[in-house]
């Protein structure tokens, strides 16, 4: 199969809508409630033949790498089917694992035993110790813990997957240690982005610049103690951060991947432009899977810097934060980030 737009090569698959957890800062954009927002309908859930079908296409179309979230993967009653397809096609990038996230409340040894046989490399959850309830609903913050040692004891690669609120950034040391000493082996850092069920609880979650930077300096201190590496997860705008130099441990991005690194499908096979996105531009079982093109290459060419930014000297190597975030927010992709007012 062939596109007329430029496709790039990761794909995140959304397995399904459901979710065992209520997290408050959860971006899922089927989780959005207010009004005056984008509604995201939910579709009917494909099934393994559609996702073998899926995976056929995307093979087709040149991509490479494959992660798996939701909602909660470990719901999905053909997750294990899925992963072995993957490997049988044995086409996406064979020497790399397939990255799954999961909040790791269902995880049990069977899991552990097939992603390790299927070569993934799992993502778990923890947002908080003593606030996990207080941001899930459910008290499971030793749970994640446990299945970090375990995973490790199998010698299976893990990342210990921290979304950073204005409630666990006072513990937000504690946090990250655990994770790394239960074994993770790396850390992905998410500042709170307003989207999905996140937009009713902004104004208690949302970090201000003295925490936002507080943030990077944290994660950077103990990553450089335990000799650990580690990523955030969006966007940061340069001109918010002090003193760039010093991050040596911890990757911070300043540009948007979306339609340039990766894409998604969420669970009905329709196709976005980023996980944090609601807005639908197309099915991967149509003719041509991206449909709303003008919204696609908007991402593709970079056609969405704010104009108080265009002549910043850091234009080339900066997308002034996160721009879906400014679009949900804002009601367009060229409004100012919300972390910059």
């Amino acid at each position: 199969m062939e596109s007329s737009v430029f496709i790039p090569k990761s794909v995140v698959l959304e397995l399904t809508y459901r979710c065992n957890h209520k997290c408050l800062f959860c971006s899922c954009p089927w989780e959005t409630t207010e009004e005056g927002y984008v509604m995201y309908d939910k579709a009917e859930e494909l099934e393994f033949e559609d996702w073998k079908k899926a995976i056929d296409i995307l093979h087709d179309l040149g991509v490479e790498n494959i992660s798996i979230s939701g909602g909660e993967a470990l719901l999905k009653d053909c997750l294990l089917d899925i992963l072995e397809y993957i490997r049988e096609k044995n086409v996406f990038n064979v020497g790399s694992s397939i990255v799954l996230i999961s909040n790791g409340l269902l995880m049990n040894e069977d899991y552990l035993k097939a992603f390790k046989k299927y070569n993934v490399h799992l993502s778990m959850s923890l947002p908080g110790l003593d606030t996990f309830e207080q941001h899930t609903g459910v008290d499971n913050a030793a749970g994640v813990l446990y299945w970090f040692q375990e995973a490790k004891k199998m010698g299976i690669e893990t990342t210990v997957n921290v979304t950073v609120t204005k409630l666990n950034y006072h513990e937000l040391y504690e946090t990250i240690a655990n994770g790394l000493i239960a074994g993770a082996d790396t850390l992905l850092l998410n500042r709170f982005l307003i989207g999905g069920r996140g937009i009713t609880n902004s104004d208690k979650l949302s970090l201000n610049r003295e925490e936002l930077n507080g943030m990077l300096e944290t994660a950077e201190k103990i990553l450089e103690l335990s000799k650990r590496i580690g990523s955030v997860g969006t966007e940061y705008p340069l001109c918010i951060i002090k003193d760039r130099e010093k991050y040596k441990q911890l990757r911070i991005g300043s540009l948007c991947s979306a339609a340039k690194d990766f894409f998604v499908i969420d669970p009905s096979g329709r196709v976005r432009a980023c996980n944090h996105s609601p807005i639908m531009v197309g099915h991967i079982f149509d003719k041509e899977i991206i449909s709303n093109k003008d919204y696609w290459q908007t991402f593709t060419s970079r056609a969405y810097i704010p104009n108080s930014c265009i002549m910043c000297e850091d234009v080339n190597y900066c997308d002034c934060g996160c721009r879906e975030t400014a679009s949900i927010v804002c009601k367009d992709l060229r409004a100012k980030d919300p972390c910059l007012n």
